[in-house]
C-alpha cells in the first residue's frame, strides 16, 4: 500500500532533503481550463520546493486525458497556453524541469498496452477516485480512456522512470495502480520500474467557494491567474454560514474553515490562529482577511506570469524543448521495456 501516515511522511521528506538527486519527480495536469489555488498548495508549491531542492521534475500537460470525462478538447492550444504560463509563474524552471505533453511522446503512450495487461477489470472498476470522475463526467455514458485513466497515469509516471509524485489525497487510489503496474511488471519480466512514493501536501484538499473541493469542473475555484478584483469578488460570494464568531471547525463549519485555511496557507499561519483573530468580526471580516491574504501571495506570481505572457514565442519554446527531453527519455524506457518482455513489439526487422 502507498504510505502516507505522518511518520512515514516525515520519513520521506528527510530523505528527500538529505539526498533530492535520487528523486525523480512526475506530476502534472490535464489542460481542461485554468489553474486555482487547490493546484498551487495541493502540488504546484512541491514542484517548485522538490525542483530547487535538486530533485529531478518532470511536469507532464495531460492532453490525451482531457478527453476522459469529454467528448471534445475544447480550447487546448489556448489552455495549454495558461498552463504554461502558470508552471513559470509560480516558479518552475525549464533549466532545472521538464514541461511535455502527452502527445508529443508517443513512446510514453506506447506503455499503455503492456501495462493494461497487469490489472485486472475489477481492480479498475473499485477504484474510488474514477468512480468520483465518472460521477461528475460531462459524458452520456463511461468511454474506456476513463476507465483505464489510473493506468494512463501508470505509464505517464512510469515512463520516465519516476519515484515521487506529488499529490493530494484523492489522487492516492490512482498511485496505488501506478505501484501496482510497475511491482506486477518487475515480477513477471525482470525490475525495471521503481515503485513511485506519494508526497503529500500540507493541504491535500482545499475546499472551493462553495464549501466542497475546489475543482475546475465545479465553477468553484480561484484561478491562478485572476486578477485581485476578481479575487475579491468570487470571495465575497464563498459560503459561510449564519453564525457570527468565527471558528476553525472542518466538520461542522465546511465554508468558513475552508476560507480559514486559505488564508492560513497564504499567510503561513495556523487556521486556528487565524480564526481567533477575525474573532467576532464575522463573515465579512473573514472574506477581506482571505482576500487581502490571496492577493499578497498570489502578486508575485502574477506580475511573473504577465511578464513571460509578453513573449509567447519563448512560452512555446519551452514545451518543444520539453518534448525532446521527454521523447528521449521515453524511448530508452520503451527499449527497456520491449527488451525486458523478450523483444515484444520490436519487430522482427528491428
Amino acid at each position: 500500500m502507498t504510505r502516507t501516515d505522518t511518520g512515514t511522511a516525515a520519513t520521506l521528506d528527510e530523505r528527500i532533503h538529505r539526498d533530492p538527486a535520487r528523486f525523480r519527480v512526475l506530476s502534472g495536469d490535464r489542460p481542461t481550463g485554468a489553474l486555482h489555488l487547490g493546484h498551487y498548495f495541493g502540488t504546484l508549491h512541491n514542484r517548485v520546493r522538490l525542483q530547487d531542492l535538486g530533485a529531478e521534475v518532470f511536469v507532464i500537460i495531460a492532453d490525451y486525458q482531457v478527453l476522459t470525462d469529454r467528448d471534445v478538447a475544447e480550447r487546448l492550444d489556448a489552455t495549454m497556453e495558461e498552463l504554461l504560463l502558470d508552471y513559470l509563474a509560480v516558479g518552475i524552471d525549464p533549466e532545472r524541469s521538464v514541461i511535455f505533453n502527452h502527445s508529443a511522446v508517443p513512446a510514453l503512450n506506447q506503455l499503455l498496452l503492456p501495462f493494461l495487461s497487469l490489472v485486472s477489470v475489477a481492480e479498475l472498476g473499485r477504484n474510488p477516485t474514477v468512480k468520483d470522475e465518472i460521477a461528475h463526467s460531462r459524458q452520456a455514458s463511461v468511454s474506456g480512456l476513463m476507465f483505464t485513466y489510473p493506468v494512463h497515469q501508470a505509464a505517464d509516471i512510469l515512463f520516465c522512470k519516476g519515484n515521487l509524485v506529488p499529490v493530494g489525497q484523492d489522487q492516492l487510489p490512482h498511485l496505488e495502480v501506478t505501484r501496482t503496474v510497475a511491482r506486477r511488471f518487475n515480477e513477471r519480466y525482470g525490475q525495471v520500474f521503481p515503485e513511485p512514493e506519494a508526497l503529500l501536501s500540507v493541504a491535500p484538499q482545499l475546499l472551493g467557494t462553495d464549501g466542497t473541493k475546489m475543482s475546475k469542473s465545479r465553477a468553484n475555484s480561484i484561478a491562478l491567474g485572476a486578477d485581485a478584483d476578481e479575487t475579491a469578488r468570487l470571495v465575497k460570494g464563498a459560503r459561510t454560514d449564519g453564525e457570527r464568531h468565527i471558528t476553525y471547525d472542518p466538520e461542522g463549519r465546511p465554508g468558513v474553515s475552508g476560507l480559514l485555511l486559505l488564508a492560513a496557507l497564504c499567510l503561513g499561519r495556523d487556521p486556528h490562529d487565524v480564526a481567533e483573530e477575525i474573532g467576532g468580526g464575522g463573515a465579512a471580516a473573514l472574506k477581506r482577511t482571505v482576500t487581502d491574504a490571496v492577493n499578497t501571495r498570489m502578486a508575485p506570481m502574477r506580475a511573473r506570469r504577465a511578464e513571460y505572457a509578453r513573449d509567447m514565442g519563448y512560452v512555446r519554446s519551452v514545451l518543444r524543448a520539453g518534448n525532446e527531453r521527454a521523447n528521449a527519455i521515453a524511448d530508452a524506457t520503451l527499449r527497456d521495456v520491449r527488451e525486458a518482455m523478450g523483444g515484444l513489439g520490436q519487430g522482427l526487422a528491428s
